[in-house]
């Protein structure tokens, strides 16, 4: 097909020795006269093939029927306050409530209500202790860069703020609700309200990704900062020290361990950390001396889970939440010996969310619950009676196909063992299928229920998940395995399960569709490049691209423990090794691909996706399109449904077309008719 020209221009770096060619150095700018006719073009082709996707319509309002269940998270108690948010099906954002003692509910914040055009999100949010004050972050047009204010819960009168360049900052609050920790511009801050944010004291200066986190009584101060594939950690003692000059006392530093502190309300320090346990173990400290040579371990390591959360209830009960090959479980364990007694029935084989308590000294713990065919709910769970209910149900209902959930195994290159998890409705013979994956950051692929997977099995196809090194799904060396030095494994993994689906009769080449988005973009960008024969079609959303640019932009510098840097020789080889930039060859005939890209991303930059675009379009022998998805006004997270729901239809419709599913997404044939919320 004949597409916009876009001319290559002779730009060359010489970089530690070698010569790093860069043809469309110019579409970085999306400003340019050039870059902007270009674009426009490419807007063009794009509308007038999405109005030709067979199906594209049916598609969307599938999605649309099974986004519609909505969304309800799992309260937060303060002040015998609880916080919760909740989208039903007409709602394009979800709501923060509130609601007392009573049950009485308040909406506290409505995205769509502070901008009629969709275009505000509700980034964050974090109650004071005794939730008089809400403490919240908005973003606008998808840039993420989060406004923060102070809300009087009573009066929803704003006391406080707003201030800027937040980005989703963890918040903590000092007793008294006078004043809280804080990140502004990658430092931790102390806000007391009413005085100007550029006055606020810098507590840790350097240009981190800090966590923090505070003792019940206010008396402890966390702060954590990633570093590679783990973390630093101190720990201050604010009743000895200012909070403005918290004397910071390091916990760990310089290890490849990842470390999670909560002082609780019996005096004790908990330690969520890999040190010595890849897959987690659970410790216990004197805060007074908090240096791993004082831990003493409560839970040990599963050989065969991952830990990943904990609550502690009624001064006796632990409650230890682990993921085993991604499936989630919570074990009961008696709180002095870390001894497991009991496990928390669940509604399936699922993923839980993060446990709520209302206090330490109460018995209920609430969390989160999906599946493949069930919508995010809320279920509680009462130490007294050992039994799990149903707490909200998803706002709306709709009905879902019949389908399977399989796991199967792949071979790497290396000989390492890949799960994958396979979706499909009953039946045999190669079908049309996409394969979707991850793996960076220690991010594990867990079943959860998608408005944009079902469609695709109820249609008859197949959707595969893998269970890739570089992820979360098997502790922190599986993470280590996929990322710097080692990067190339999550290639072969993702290529290796391609091949397991052919060779196990799922589907072929001819069938076989490809998806990720961000780190997931890189994934299919580096297996388009690496293994074009395998895959008919490839969707790359938000992807990251050019490796060896990818520092200049966006937030890629805080991503070099994950992928390493161009600017050292070494990382320079392995990173032009994958970059799939620079990997595009002449003459090969590459996947149908679907390029997506948002103005509003400040993670990601859209030009990874221009420039990779205008790459394939110009190298690819095959008859088989090459386009680019651009849309304003969002961003890499959250947006609204209605921009989601129109996303997804459009991928799905893309793959479908050219991996040869049929329309399939009003008919059903053989729907189980199964109830969903």
């Amino acid at each position: 097909m004949i597409y916009p020209p876009a001319e290559r221009g002779p730009v060359v770096d010489r970089l530690h020795g070698h010569a790093v060619p860069d043809p469309y150095r110019w579409l970085e700018d999306p400003e340019s006269p050039e870059s902007r006719r270009w674009l426009a073009a490419q807007d063009g082709l794009w509308r007038a093939r999405a109005a030709a996707l067979p199906g594209r319509d049916g598609w969307r309002a599938r999605v649309a029927e099974l986004t519609a269940v909505g969304t309800v998270t799992a309260p937060v108690w303060r002040g015998g306050r609880r916080f919760f948010l909740r989208r039903t099906a007409e709602q394009e954002h979800p709501v923060l409530y509130t609601a007392c003692s009573d049950g009485a509910e308040r909406a506290l914040i409505d995205p769509a209500g502070l901008d009629p055009e969709g275009l505000t999100t509700l980034e964050a949010w974090q109650p004071a202790p005794d939730g008089r004050l809400l403490a919240y972050q908005l973003s606008r047009r998808g840039d993420e860069r989060s406004e923060l204010r102070v809300m009087d819960v009573a009066t929803r009168r704003t006391v406080d703020g707003p201030i800027d360049r937040c980005r989703r900052s963890p918040v903590v609050w000092l007793p008294g609700g006078t004043a809280f920790f804080y990140v502004r511009d990658r430092r931790v801050r102390l806000h007391r309200l009413g005085s100007r944010a550029a006055d606020d004291p810098v507590i840790r200066a350097e240009e981190r990704s800090y966590g923090l986190g505070i003792s019940p009584d206010g008396r402890w101060l966390t702060v954590s900062a990633a570093a590679g594939a783990g973390n630093d950690l101190w720990l201050a003692d604010l009743g000895a020290s200012p909070a403005e000059r918290p004397a910071l006392r390091v916990v760990q530093e310089g290890t490849d361990a990842t470390t999670v502190p909560a002082v609780g309300r019996d005096g004790r320090m908990y330690l969520l950390t890999t040190l010595g346990a890849p897959r987690g173990r659970l410790c216990v400290a004197d805060p007074a001396r908090p240096d791993p040579g004082g831990w003493r371990e409560l839970v040990g390591p599963d050989p065969e889970a991952v830990i990943g959360d904990f609550a502690v209830l009624g001064g006796s009960v632990l409650l230890v939440g682990r993921t085993r090959h991604a499936v989630s479980e919570i074990g009961v364990h008696d709180l002095a010996t870390g001894e497991q007694v009991g496990e928390v029935p669940l509604p399936g084989l699922g993923t839980t969310g993060r446990m709520s308590a209302r206090a330490e000294d109460g018995h209920e713990v609430w969390f989160s619950y999906t599946d493949a065919v069930t919508p995010a709910s809320v279920h509680r769970y009462d130490t007294r009676t050992g039994r799990t209910t149903l707490w909200a149900a998803a706002p709306g209902a709709a009905e879902v196909p019949e389908l399977t959930a399989r796991r199967i195994s792949c071979t790497s290159a290396d000989g390492t063992t890949v799960r994958v998890v396979v979706l499909a409705r009953p039946g045999t013979g190669p079908r049309p299928a996409v394969l979707y994956g991850y793996g960076g950051f220690g991010v594990p692929m867990t079943p959860s229920y998608s408005g944009y997977v079902l469609p695709w099995v109820e249609a008859g196809g197949v959707f595969a998940i893998a269970q890739l090194r570089g992820g979360g799904e098997e502790g922190a060396q599986w993470r280590r395995d996929g990322m710097l030095e080692r990067k190339q494994n999550v290639f072969d993994d993702f290529a290796a399960a391609a091949e397991r689906l052919i060779a196990g009769g799922w589907t072929t080449p001819a069938q076989l569709g490809v998806c990720g988005e961000s780190n997931g973009g890189l994934l299919v960008g580096a297996v388009i490049t690496q293994r074009p024969e395998l895959f008919a079609a490839a969707v790359c959303s938000a992807p990251l691209l050019d490796m060896v640019r990818y520092e200049r932009s966006g937030l890629g510098p805080a991503w070099r423990d994950e992928y390493g840097s161009a600017e050292d020789p070494e990382q320079l080889v392995r990173l032009l090794g994958y970059s799939p930039y620079h990997r595009v060859r002449e003459g090969v005939d590459y996947p149908a691909t679907l390029l997506a890209s948002f103005g509003g991303d400040s993670r990601v930059d859209p030009l990874h996706a221009r420039k990779m675009c205008a790459a394939l379009q110009h190298a690819t022998s095959g008859s088989r399109p090459i386009l680019l998805r651009h849309e304003e006004g969002v961003g890499h997270g959250a947006r609204a449904v209605g921009r989601s729901v129109g996303l997804a239809g459009d991928m799905l419709a893309f793959l479908a077309e050219h991996t040869g599913l049929g329309r399939g997404t009003r008919s059903r044939p053989g729907h189980a008719g199964r109830p969903a919320g």
